[in-house]
């Protein structure tokens, strides 16, 4: 008996194609067509796994973000977890930006997302924010990381020296961004993660009482 031709269809495998189709040609990309030929199959066999192709991004974004880590929520305080959480979760999506609209539209019933928005705000909950203040700085937090992963702002720059030099005089430097575009990408993330969570707790510190104080405490430590 010969063996067959493609390897046997299942779900971890349409989930792994889907992935790589959505990183490389973007989301509008992921259509019965298009994944069933990457896959070397007939369309109708993908509903053999899935309902919908809404539930084939629905499993991307589920296998992606379950591999940021939300360990650190339950060892340490939200201030200091934050951080640590919040750049495992821009290290993943920077890696596949395509998937960022689909997050922007909310969890729905992803378990994956649903898990990162579970231990996200339930630290901010135990560490003393009340539930109102705590939904309003968890969408902050999470916006801006999606926000800050959808693409490189240096990498934009990608003219020649002239180009900027006449009409852009403060611009005459902007042509060596691109390369260095993953140590700023780096930096201009921490920097505005850094400035986010400060702000955060001088913001709320009147309405949340002791918290600034908790705070300044913690950093002694």
């Amino acid at each position: 008996m010969g063996r067959p031709t493609t390897p046997a269809l299942s779900p971890q495998r349409i989930v792994a194609e889907a992935t790589s189709l959505i990183d490389e040609e973007g989301l509008a990309s992921l259509t019965t067509r298009r994944l069933a030929a990457r896959l070397g199959i007939k369309g109708p066999s993908i509903y053999n796994h899935f309902a919908t192709m809404d539930a084939v991004a629905d499993a991307v974004i589920n296998s992606l973000l379950d591999t940021v880590d939300t360990a650190i929520f339950e060892s340490a305080g939200w201030r200091v977890a934050l951080p640590v959480w919040a750049r495992s979760y821009w290290t993943v999506l920077q890696k596949h930006p395509g998937i960022v609209p689909l997050l922007a539209r909310g969890p729905g019933t992803r378990s994956a997302q649903l898990r990162l928005a579970d231990a996200f705000y339930g630290s901010l909950v135990d560490g003393g924010w009340p539930p109102r203040q705590a939904t309003e700085v968890a969408i902050a937090v999470r916006n801006y990381i999606a926000g800050s992963a959808l693409g490189s702002y240096s990498a934009g720059f990608s003219e020649g020296p002239d180009f900027y030099t006449a009409d852009f005089p403060h611009l005459s430097d902007a042509y060596r961004l691109p390369e260095r575009q993953a140590v700023l990408d780096q930096a201009a993330f921490e920097r505005g993660l850094t400035c986010l969570i400060d702000g955060l707790v001088l913001h709320y510190a009147t309405d949340i009482a002791g918290l600034a104080n908790r705070e300044a405490t913690s950093r002694t430590k």
